[in-house]
């Protein structure tokens, strides 16, 4: 048999990746070393999805995994993502000398992968995909048949209401969503935060704090660790 692939995981620290992790963890040919993640330092949250740092590292020790950041600056231009993205692969390749392989919880948007592999390609790295082409409908629903925990973190006003924020990513809001919502919110609609289930030694305790609305448009509702959740 041929050695297990080391591979890299890109870590928003939502349900998409999430799911990602359990099919490269149930796949003998890769071996997934850790995690891979953008945060914007000024603010010390994962970019776009807005979670907070600490629980971020929460999240990658109850999954047993190192944590690898991508520092970027706010604002922040496309080529300056790009520099961090690749300053940010070399450290992992120190780490793991024959790595060359990160994993994406990407499902349909062929623009976003192709962007993602001509970057790899350019760095002499390669993209994978492993729950690529499925129906997101059902994905969505098996991740909380299966017992993950997550919770919409960041909602996009312009196309599902701000109300949507904050709630669990349960079988009741799948069942509300608007008609036209990508189940798994692949378009934009939303982001989450996992914080349980299966994947995880231990629940992430998290408390849901306030909820504001930036850009006149994205609506974040933040999510805290609670005492000695992070033990």
């Amino acid at each position: 048999m041929s050695p297990s692939i080391p591979t890299l995981l890109s870590w928003s620290g939502g349900k998409d990746c999430l799911m990602a992790l359990a099919r490269l963890r149930a796949d003998p040919r890769f071996e997934l070393v850790g995690l891979l993640s953008t945060v914007t330092a000024r603010f010390d949250r994962v970019a776009m999805h807005g979670i907070r740092r600490d629980v971020l590292k929460a999240q990658a020790e109850a999954l047993g995994l190192p944590l690898v950041t991508a520092e970027l600056d706010w604002p922040s231009a496309n080529d300056a993502y790009e520099a961090a993205i690749a300053d940010a692969l070399v450290r992992a390749r120190t780490r793991w000398s024959a790595l060359a392989h990160i994993a994406f919880g990407d499902l349909f948007l062929e623009d976003v992968r192709a962007y993602r592999e001509q970057q790899l390609t350019r760095l002499g790295w390669q993209g994978v995909f492993p729950i690529w082409g499925e129906d997101t409908a059902n994905l969505a629903r098996r991740f909380v048949e299966e017992g993950h925990r997550a919770a919409l973190v960041c909602v996009d006003t312009q196309q599902l209401a701000a109300t949507f924020c904050g709630r669990e990513f349960d079988h009741t809001l799948l069942d509300t969503l608007p008609e036209g919502v990508d189940a798994c919110g692949e378009n934009g609609e939303f982001h989450t935060l996992s914080w349980g289930g299966p994947l995880f030694s231990h629940d992430i305790a998290v408390q849901r704090g306030t909820s504001v609305l930036r850009d006149e448009r994205f609506q974040y509702t933040d999510f805290l660790l609670t005492d000695g959740a992070a033990g």
